[in-house]
């Protein structure tokens, strides 16, 4: 959200459009590759809709060239897509990879989730303990 606020201060609407549009492609494409890594590695996990491998192979290949046709066009609007999708590494490793984190860390990251809530109407804010209510 933070890389989003600058790009959209530094740059204009055409150009995050692009960026997001990047980033959207290269989710896809990662995404099939997973349903297709799952139907080759774990067959016999329920699926409710299971479609022939033919189609989501023919989405690769069509995604494949999408995506280095626009690295090759764009390589800058490419790269800076790459690095807003980076940008989450470091949250990724402080708020889920990181168990034994200090009280403090974890009252800050409660404090911004609920904040968080607050804003955006997400959720009911449950903040603070249910010991405090």
């Amino acid at each position: 959200c933070l890389a989003t606020l600058i790009i959209m201060l530094v740059g204009d609407t055409y150009t995050l459009i692009n960026y997001v549009s990047f980033i959207n492609y290269l989710c896809y494409g990662v995404t099939i590759i997973g349903l297709i890594v799952l139907r080759w590695k774990k067959p016999q996990i329920f699926r409710p809709i299971k479609v022939n491998l033919l189609i989501p192979i023919t989405y690769l290949a069509f995604w494949a060239f999408l995506l280095i046709f626009s690295l090759y066009s764009e390589p800058v609007v490419c790269g800076v897509g790459l690095i807003i999708i980076l940008t989450g590494v470091p949250v990724f490793f402080l708020g889920v990879y990181w168990r034994n984190k200090p009280k403090c860390v974890n009252r800050l990251i409660e404090s911004v989730t609920c904040w968080g809530q607050k804003l955006c109407f997400v959720v009911y804010p449950q903040c603070g303990s249910p010991e405090e209510e």
